[in-house]
């Protein structure tokens, strides 16, 4: 495993997501000076997310053809130069661009990057993982970043939040080179182990993947408001509560990669699925302060499939790992975004805890979906008699345990890794 190019990845991870969670933190600041409306405001967001989640495959097919390995390092650097033009620009119409631009930068950066760290990561889920953190971690941050700056500066001051995209894109530029191999000639392979591209079990990881982005949408969309409004605290309070589920998450994105590496990847996938239940019922069952214990567990779970389901992607499509990227990173999480508002508008109907409880079939139904698919590492692993240095069997020995077990065994697929 290449553990300094996995932290030059995982950092510039961090700083890329940034300027992602940036965007809705500038929109009151630009509601407030330019008196846009709020159709004018959410027109900024889906320049952002939109554009940028849907030209990521496009990117991720490029850099299947291409050696663009001067994506991650360029892609950065545009995401922070578009919000930092965001607050300089004189109109809508060139706000709107320089919104459109970050979100390409963010979308030229993520599919390259994901490949880059498949190599370094030398099959380690861990490895993995730890890029998915360091994403989680700047989309948290991008917020307590830009509101400061802009309190301190005005608008105007988005020109300063440019500077970490700049600094650290050109450190990416000079470093990758020397800390990555180039994704080409052995790196391509070394990526890319020899299979066939399997389109349908790849689309059944996508339903997964829009599943648990809906489920996400949700919960970061309304908890706060859950906690305000349902439960009767404050708004600190519902901020911390938001605050919580993301930080957490984050933790549970890295406790995803080490479990996977220990126990495989589907089996751990279906674990976070089956423990998500539980915690949502938790979630709406509960009153204050209990909740956040609830909070927290949800977080962790909500957040234990998701550099998994990026590894398997890729190893889904072995030949095609910077598309396969693009659509688990971002066209895939973008559709769960889109069927979002359906939750708003059925908050709107009913209540916010009717909505969380619509909430709780949503695991259930990844959960299915999940039943479908198989890890192509084991597949390749059983095809050559277990001889590639790590194979997965059942935790004992004895099969006492699965047998006493049995329903629980067959829905998360118990086993573990052995060397």
């Amino acid at each position: 495993m290449n553990r300094a190019g996995i932290a030059l990845l995982t950092v510039s991870h961090t700083v890329d997501d940034m300027y992602q969670g940036a965007v809705p933190a500038l929109l009151p600041f630009l509601v407030a000076e330019r008196h846009y409306s709020y159709a004018a405001a959410s027109g900024l967001v889906l320049a952002a997310n939109l554009l940028s989640s849907v030209a990521q495959p496009a990117f991720g097919a490029m850099t299947d053809r291409f050696r663009l390995w001067w994506l991650v390092g360029a892609g950065l650097s545009v995401a922070g130069i578009g919000v930092g033009l965001a607050g300089l620009s004189g109109t809508y119409e060139l706000t709107w661009l320089a919104i459109a631009l970050s979100g390409l930068g963010v979308a030229a950066f993520h599919p390259e990057a994901a490949r880059s760290a498949r190599v370094a990561s030398a099959g380690r889920q861990t490895a993995m993982s730890w890029f998915g953190f360091g994403g989680n971690i700047g989309l948290t941050i991008g917020p307590l970043i830009v509101t400061p700056v802009l309190l301190a500066l005005g608008v105007r001051g988005t020109a300063v939040l440019a500077v970490p995209a700049i600094l650290v894109g050109a450190s990416v530029l000079f470093l990758q080179p020397h800390l990555l191999p180039r994704p080409g000639a052995a790196g391509r392979r070394s990526a890319a182990p020899a299979g066939r591209d399997d389109w349908p079990a790849f689309a059944r990881l996508t339903a997964v993947i829009v599943t648990r982005a809906v489920l996400y949408f949700g919960l970061s969309s309304f908890l706060a408001l859950y906690v305000t409004r349902q439960l009767g605290g404050g708004q600190a309070l519902g901020e911390a509560a938001l605050a919580t589920f993301l930080g957490c998450g984050a933790l549970g994105t890295l406790l995803g990669g080490h479990l996977a590496d220990r126990f495989g990847r589907l089996p751990v996938l279906r674990l976070g699925y089956v423990l998500m239940v539980p915690s949502l019922i938790g979630l709406v069952a509960v009153g204050r302060p209990w909740v956040f214990v609830f909070i927290v567990l949800s977080a962790l779970t909500v957040y234990l499939p998701f550099a998994i389901q990026v590894t398997l992607s890729q190893d889904l499509l072995p030949n095609r790992v910077g598309t396969a990227s693009g659509v688990s990173l971002g066209l895939a999480i973008t559709a769960g975004g889109l069927l979002a508002p359906l939750l708003g508008a059925l908050a709107d109907a009913t209540s916010l805890r009717t909505t969380l409880v619509v909430l709780i079939a949503l695991p259930v139904l990844a959960l299915v979906l999940s039943t479908t698919l198989r890890d192509p590492r084991v597949d390749r692993q059983a095809g050559s008699g277990g001889r590639t240095g790590q194979r997965e069997v059942p935790a004992r020995s004895s099969t006492s345990w699965v047998r006493s077990n049995r329903p629980w065994a067959m829905m998360i697929g118990h086993s573990r890794r052995v060397r």
